[in-house]
């Protein structure tokens, strides 16, 4: 069984700025968004990854599979596990048991986290979710996609992340950080983001699969079109995992609304209860 759906419980208060019609949007005739739209352009011509955000569910069939058939009385007001994506729970549930890549010292620890059913995570006592746990999480992220700069705005916990893709270097010696220090270059129509210099303090996932300070996160972003992106990030953290191990998903556009502030120690009635 998964951790429970109560590792997001923190999470439950978010809302939007709604009815805002998005400027420049392709549009269909009856006025709704045209999602299907190709993709926007910068001016260097490359595809402009701005907008607000947010990752696909699992298919309920799929999630079924993984978490079990109870997966609905895992549902809280403001969290529902089958809007959820898997990673959210288990960033390894591509493999069978057997064929993990996560090296066997750490295996009885991650089993020990799991039990606790997300109490432990750090997101709990409101330190940021890391990469990639927070992109997973049902909730938007806004990108604002400038030159030499990829700016990402998460309103799960106010998190900023910044890309930096005006050509700069990964720095020699980096103070380690929650979110790594990224640089991005452009491969076609494809955003590749390359971070190193984390802490080892945030959680893979809910699960609570760990990562040191040598983790590198590689990330291939592609904005398919107007209202869908796809998602590759491959990670790399040879002290814990005995080789790579690469995640896709895609996001979906939601156009016509924006993120507001979100404060996890704000009005804050869940951790009590984990």
């Amino acid at each position: 069984m998964f951790a429970s759906a109560c590792l997001c419980a923190t999470y439950s208060a978010t809302g939007q700025w709604v009815n805002h019609p998005t400027p420049g949007a392709p549009r269909t005739k009856d006025g709704k968004v045209n999602l299907s739209a190709p993709a926007p352009r910068a001016a260097n011509g490359k595809p402009d990854l701005s907008g607000l955000w947010q990752v696909d569910p699992t298919p309920l069939e799929e999630m079924t599979r993984l978490v079990g058939d109870d997966i609905g009385a895992l549902a809280v007001p403001g969290d529902d596990p089958r809007q959820f994506s898997k990673y959210v729970f288990n960033i390894l549930a591509d493999f069978k048991p057997e064929e993990s890549p996560l090296r066997p010292e750490f295996r009885e620890f991650v089993g020990k986290r799991a039990q606790t059913a997300g109490a432990d995570i750090p997101t709990t006592r409101c330190l940021p979710g890391g990469i990639p746990f927070t992109s997973f999480l049902p909730f938007p992220a806004k990108f604002i996609q400038t030159p030499g700069l990829l700016v990402m705005l998460f309103e799960i916990d106010n998190t900023l992340r910044q890309v930096y893709t005006d050509g700069r270097k990964h720095p020699e010696d980096p103070q380690p950080l929650w979110l790594g220090y990224s640089v991005g270059k452009w491969e076609g129509d494809t955003l590749i983001i390359d971070t190193v210099g984390f802490n080892d303090k945030s959680w893979l996932d809910g699960f609570g699969h760990p990562h040191s300070e040598s983790l590198h996160v590689t990330e291939r972003f592609r904005r398919r079109d107007f209202g869908h992106l796809d998602v590759q990030i491959t990670l790399d953290d040879p002290k814990v995992y005995t080789k790579p191990f690469t995640i896709k998903a895609s996001h979906h556009l939601l156009p016509d609304t924006d993120i507001l502030e979100n404060y996890c120690a704000e009005n804050e009635k869940d951790r009590r209860h984990l």
